[in-house]
């Protein structure tokens, strides 16, 4: 005997457009990203360098061989140049603002009136505590009037042409001596020193065994040549006892021997 309603059948649930709507919206969201802002976290250890620079809506140009510099460190502090002095200072980039409590400016004598213009102008930008923004890859910080568009700097590679600019031995790290022009260029599995004096270019095979170059420099000329010979035999001295080490920071290669002596070098 059947009760009352047991034939019955239950009705299937069917959602409402608007609810569907909503759903399909909230996962939009979370596929796109979308609702979750960037924090200061994603700047941490970043170098961004300027692509663009607007003042009031218009195009604002820098000082020739220039650009704006912002380095965010891992313990916290901000690294700003713009093409003279250095500043930097602890930074908070909470709710969207980068703000400096305590920026320091170095003293530096500007070879250029432009340059400390450039300084000053960064600096008071910086004190304002501009908004800031991450747009794809790009930094966006934006002042009173001033926008700056900035780019992930790109590591440097070792292929290439460095140029070397300091000398180092285990206690202590010199410049070059004035006048003296040495080159180091990685092309294509070969190398090639040129001082101007018993390194004079030339290829020769090289290898790469972790951050360790292998590589014979062969037998040289012995010309005197001053100061010259000074930076030839921190290179000699590099590169024996089976190659040097070589460390890449942003646009510095350094090279240490195994006496830990060696050079630093600039792209």
């Amino acid at each position: 005997m059947s009760t009352p309603g047991g034939n019955r059948r239950r009705a299937a649930f069917r959602p409402s457009r608007m609810s569907t709507r909503i759903a399909f919206v909230a996962l939009l969201l979370v596929a796109t990203g979308c609702g979750s802002p960037s924090t200061g976290t994603d700047l941490k250890g970043k170098v961004y360098v300027s692509e663009s620079v607007t003042e009031n809506g218009k195009p604002r140009a820098l000082v020739e061989g220039t650009n704006v510099e912002l380095r965010f460190t891992d313990d916290g502090r901000l690294v700003a140049h713009a093409g003279c002095n250095q500043m930097q200072g602890p930074v908070s980039l909470d709710g969207g603002k980068l703000s400096v409590a305590e920026l320091g400016v170095t003293a530096m004598g500007c070879p250029k009136p432009e340059l400390h213009e450039q300084d000053t102008w960064l600096a008071k930008l910086i004190d304002a505590k501009p908004s800031w923004k991450l747009d794809g890859a790009n930094l966006v910080v934006t002042g009173p009037g001033e926008e700056i568009v900035l780019a992930p700097e790109q590591p440097a590679s070792l292929e290439g042409t460095w140029t070397v600019d300091g000398l180092v031995t285990k206690d202590a790290a010199s410049s070059v001596p004035a006048g003296v022009m040495a080159t180091v260029s990685f092309r294509n599995g070969n190398l090639s020193i040129d001082t101007g004096c018993n390194f004079r270019g030339g290829d020769r095979p090289y290898e790469l065994s972790g951050q360790v170059i292998k590589a014979e420099l062969g037998p040289v000329t012995d010309m005197a040549c001053g100061d010259t010979n000074e930076v030839e035999t921190a290179l000699m001295q590099a590169f024996t006892s089976g190659g040097p080490t070589y460390e890449i920071d942003r646009s510095t290669l350094t090279l240490t021997g195994q006496d830990g002596s060696g050079v630093t070098l600039k792209k």
